[in-house]
């Protein structure tokens, strides 16, 4: 059962992380607990991946692209 102990206690496991130098990633979250943490705001905070979302994002992991910007035309 979601209530606000379970999303308050996944809170206080975020800032300890994140105290840590690390983040926690939420991926497969019963639908409402899903729903709770999206409703009171906390999605991202708590690192709420959204459902088929976990796979795309590892697929990006360290691929970064960087360029100059061309000069604007005159």
């Amino acid at each position: 059962m979601a209530d606000l102990r379970t999303v308050e206690s996944l809170a206080r496991l975020q800032l300890a992380a994140r105290r840590c130098g690390l983040e926690l990633r939420l991926t497969d979250v019963p639908a409402e607990l899903e729903e709770l943490i999206t409703f009171i705001g906390l999605a991202e905070a708590l690192g709420l991946e959204p459902r088929g979302q976990a796979e795309e994002r590892e697929e990006r992991v360290g691929v970064e692209e960087e360029r100059e910007l061309d000069d604007p035309a005159v």
